[in-house]
């Protein structure tokens, strides 16, 4: 079972997605699941959230995560800083075994968010390499296009590739990949809702 809340937000380059992991105790998944689902609903009253999900454990015994998306680092820590936020951990605490163990994805970790996730869920290979080349393909013939022409009279070889290699590099973390697993979500996660 997978819950996700999801908020239509103007776009943005640079989401800050948190992965939140603790063990449940046997027996009160259903409750803990129930408080994920009322702070995906608190969440939405937020400024800046993009969406939530819920991966419950894919076996017993196995870590539950919770991955929320913030349009920047302060709507995450608006968020942080809520008095609902601290209600919420206050009743889950007493659900779980562990505090949570959270992880920020930034960069190309999260191209393909969710990262931290069951094997069973990870997009297929062959569907991230389709999406990774959809996007270095235009990426690179626009740079080599655009760009190369420019550079060819004052650099040399190395350099040139070098400089021209970082612009693409940081072309594809901050503009075209967030926005094309955006657009592509449910191509490269079939079986999520």
């Amino acid at each position: 079972m997978e819950n996700s809340a999801t908020k239509t937000q103007p776009s943005t380059a640079n989401p800050v997605i948190r992965v939140a992991r603790r063990h449940i105790r046997a027996g009160n998944e259903a409750a803990y699941e129930a408080l994920v689902g009322e702070m995906f609903q608190q969440m939405q009253a937020c400024k800046g959230f993009l969406g939530a999900e819920l991966i419950p454990a894919d076996e017993p015994g196995n870590e539950h995560q919770v991955i929320i998306r913030f349009a920047s680092e302060e709507a995450l820590a608006n968020w942080d800083a809520s008095a609902a936020r601290s209600d919420l951990l206050a009743r889950m605490r007493k659900l779980a075994d562990t505090d949570p163990e959270y992880r920020r994805l930034s960069g190309l970790e999260a191209w393909f968010t969710p990262a931290v996730v069951p094997a069973t869920m990870h997009p297929p290979r062959a569907r991230m390499a389709l999406v990774t080349w959809m996007g270095i393909f235009p990426t690179v013939s626009l740079v080599l296009w655009l760009i190369e022409p420019l550079l060819r009279p004052y650099l040399p070889f190395l350099p040139k590739v070098a400089l021209l290699t970082g612009l693409i590099v940081v072309t594809m973390t901050w503009v075209v990949m967030p926005r094309l697993t955006r657009v592509m979500r449910g191509f490269l996660n079939p079986h999520s809702r």
